[in-house]
């Protein structure tokens, strides 16, 4: 079998430093997706932090990609990059440069794939691809009454069954009245945004160099 080549990892962005800590943050179809820049610009904070993130179309739709200050990939790239047999696969390149994946914010239709072993965009596939020794933290994001749902808990203890880490979700009013249950990095004074970096600093700190 052909070895991807250090010109390939350059093309992709994923060149591995070995005193870095690879974090991919997967975004989805939530309004939490808004905060994406700001869940970006935090974790590159965390000395010894490398930051790519994976994007759904849907989410795409929340905030400005030229607003992320890493690289974003989104469902395109996974089908631009490969031409031929011999060429890398976007989504297991991804699996294999990260150490930790962040899916925040993690809407309603996401997880029901995810639980149920769909893979048919780019995130979905690295979730698929992931590597189970590895952690994976994901935030919950979407209105009160899809939260309620019964199916909801079990897609949620699927995934937790799986060894994912919850990040618990919280409730705030929308403009119309309705309830949402969003991810941490939405809520003021960011508490449970906090706590994801805290966990995510956790999980790097014990990260052998």
């Amino acid at each position: 079998m052909q070895q991807n080549s250090e010109s390939d990892h350059k093309q992709l962005d994923l060149q591995t430093n070995s005193k870095k800590f690879n974090v991919l943050v997967g975004l989805t179809g939530s309004v939490a997706a808004l905060k994406a820049p700001l869940l970006v610009t935090q974790l590159l904070e965390i000395p010894g932090v490398d930051v790519r993130v994976v994007t759904t179309d849907h989410a795409t739709h929340f905030y400005d990609m030229i607003e992320v200050p890493v690289r974003v990939y989104t469902d395109k790239n996974e089908w631009e990059m490969w031409t031929e047999r011999s060429d890398p696969v976007l989504h297991i390149e991804l699996r294999r440069w990260a150490d930790l994946l962040v899916i925040a914010p993690l809407d309603a239709n996401t997880l029901g794939k995810i639980a149920s072993g769909i893979c048919d965009n780019l995130l979905t596939c690295v979730v698929r691809a992931w590597d189970s020794s590895r952690p994976l933290l994901f935030c919950p994001a979407m209105n009160t009454a899809m939260w309620q749902h019964p199916i909801t808990a079990q897609q949620v203890a699927t995934l937790k069954s799986f060894g994912y880490v919850e990040i618990p979700c919280i409730a705030k009013k929308l403009v119309c009245g309705d309830e949402v249950l969003l991810s941490s990095q939405v809520k003021a004074p960011w508490q449970r945004f906090q706590l994801l970096l805290k966990l995510s600093n956790n999980i790097i700190e014990k990260h052998p160099e």
